[in-house]
């Protein structure tokens, strides 16, 4: 049981699925999990805690596996990067921000770069830099993003690698959780899908478990894009970037009112803090994409990720509408 494309083939896995590196979510054990079952498993980097960085690439073992940035932090504590790239990882994956000089630091040590985007503008950015894998998001995602939709967004970067940069992988991500949207991304003209939310609902991923039993109970409709759990959080995301939560009582309360939030900053920062700790899922949110609605269980990842490469072979050779 296998689907052969060029992901696969470049990066010498099984599968051409890759998990995403959300921060704080995505740690080594599910990045392990990830590349034992036969994909591309990727630590998030997020925020740059280096003492954290270490502490999950000990937990992957001995499976190879690769690391992610939120990229405009990144620049805050580049140094962080030197670290990673000594462990030689097998791919690093960049998102929100240009990618240079980081890219070229990484090419240079033969390291294959990934390159997250939301926008054709951004795809070309990347492609000129030499990205060796551009992943266009879309913004059913869980997390941060931005506007533009999976379904559009993949075929259009996909027409402008073709044209411009044929040799250039494609990855879609953006509300893929099972082989049903897999397939559809190889439909698209992608090679490979990174998949977000459904391994966030792993029994691998560091999630809160009151924050699980918010995921199974949601739909996509429960959720939201906003920037207020950023400002509770004071972490100063560019504003072109909002995060799809579940909505709470604290986007309820708050979104829209984000000047009002500001002003009242130091109260409710350290009440979503608290609440983050203790799994309260009406103050803290809850970072799950669209794809909510179709996650039915918290599963090991091996798991998860068969099943859905199972679920593609057979739409994909029409044997079973899933």
């Amino acid at each position: 049981m296998s689907l052969s494309t060029r992901l696969t083939e470049r990066f010498g896995i099984k599968h051409p699925v890759i998990s995403a590196p959300m921060a704080f979510a995505a740690g080594g054990a599910l990045a392990g999990a990830v590349g034992a079952a036969g994909g591309l498993g990727l630590i998030g980097g997020g925020y740059g805690d280096a003492a954290w960085l270490d502490e999950q690439f000990a937990a992957a073992g001995n499976q190879p596996v690769g690391c992610g940035f939120i990229t405009w932090s990144l620049r805050k504590s580049p140094e962080i990067l030197d670290a990673v790239l000594a462990r030689n990882p097998k791919a690093v994956f960049l998102s929100f921000d240009d990618p240079e000089p980081f890219a070229s630091l990484i090419r240079a040590r033969s390291i294959p770069v990934i390159c997250q985007v939301q926008t054709v503008r951004d795809a070309a950015r990347a492609i000129d830099i030499g990205a060796d894998v551009v992943v266009a998001q879309g913004s059913e995602a869980g997390g941060h993003g931005e506007r533009r939709a999976t379904m559009t967004l993949v075929p259009e970067i996909a027409d402008l690698i073709a044209s411009r940069s044929p040799a250039t992988l494609l990855c879609a991500a953006g509300g893929i959780a099972d082989g049903r949207g897999l397939a559809a991304c190889l439909m698209l003209g992608a090679d490979g899908a990174v998949i977000g939310s459904r391994f966030w609902a792993s029994r691998e991923a560091l999630v809160h478990p009151n924050m699980h039993r918010a995921a199974l109970a949601a739909c996509g409709d429960d959720t939201t894009r906003s920037s207020v759990m950023d400002i509770a959080r004071r972490i100063d995301w560019p504003p072109r970037f909002t995060a799809r939560v579940l909505r709470n009582s604290f986007t309820d309360r708050w979104h829209g009112r984000e000047e009002d939030l500001r002003a009242n900053a130091d109260e409710e920062a350290a009440r979503w803090r608290k609440a983050w700790a203790e799994g309260d899922v009406d103050v803290a949110n809850t970072f799950v994409g669209e794809a909510a609605g179709l996650i039915h269980a918290i599963e090991p990842a091996g798991e998860i990720l068969d099943r859905i490469v199972r679920e593609a072979e057979a739409a994909i050779q029409g044997r079973s509408r899933i």
